[in-house]
């Protein structure tokens, strides 16, 4: 009898479960959870987050180009408008709503700007695989915790709005959508491929996790 061969995405969270737990239990998402997060890292993480998905508009333009199919490109077409019309609009508002001047802050500070240049240069130089399993790195992880976070008790009402955007179903069924894209792909994938894309994840993770001890520092 042949032996299920296990899910690329199943193979991936299992290699890197360590790391992927390191940040979904992290400083950060403990003190969203307990309500404790202070104003001052809230807002510098804002400008760290708004910097990075202004970036990540130019990472899913470089998927939607290197995409094989019609499907591939309009799902990616429909993220570049939520990127752009959605998350941009958020921290346009929050940053007007709390008084927040961007340029006041160092977003080329080392952890900030790894994880935005490194995610970027792994969709420039990479393969359309490198950066799905890059981006299912990090909103899986976002809609993980989130979903836990959501849960609780949020008492000022951007965070709660910034949370709750990651725990809509919109954004589950984009973490989702990466999950099966890489599955689809995997089953024709040999064994060294599949584990240089669950690299990938894990140095993502790890990225996120200095990029949200930033938000402290």
């Amino acid at each position: 009898m042949s032996r299920t061969l296990e899910s690329l995405s199943d193979q991936i969270i299992r290699e890197n479960r360590a790391v992927f737990e390191a940040m979904v239990s992290h400083r950060f998402v403990e003190d969203i959870k307990a309500d404790r997060l202070s104003k001052e890292v809230f807002d510098r993480y804002l400008v760290y987050e708004g910097d990075f998905v202004d970036t990540a508009i130019s990472i899913f333009a470089h998927a939607m180009a290197e995409a094989a199919t019609i499907a591939q490109k309009r799902w990616l077409i429909g993220v570049l408008d939520a990127l752009a019309n959605q998350q941009i609009a958020y921290f346009e508002k929050t940053f007007n709503l709390r008084r927040i001047d961007p340029s006041a802050f160092d977003t080329n500070r080392p952890e900030v700007a790894a994880f935005r240049n490194g995610m970027l240069e792994s969709a420039r130089s990479g393969k359309f695989l490198d950066t799905i399993a890059a981006m299912f790195a990090a909103e899986w992880m976002y809609w993980t915790w989130s979903r836990q976070a959501a849960e609780c008790r949020i008492s000022d009402p951007l965070l709660k709005e910034w949370v709750d955007l990651h725990a809509h179903e919109d954004f589950a069924a984009q973490a989702r959508w990466l999950k099966t894209e890489l599955d689809l792909a995997g089953d024709s994938l040999d064994p060294a491929e599949r584990t240089r894309l669950s690299a990938i994840f894990g140095r993502v993770q790890q990225l996120e996790i200095d990029f949200h001890n930033a938000a402290y520092l």
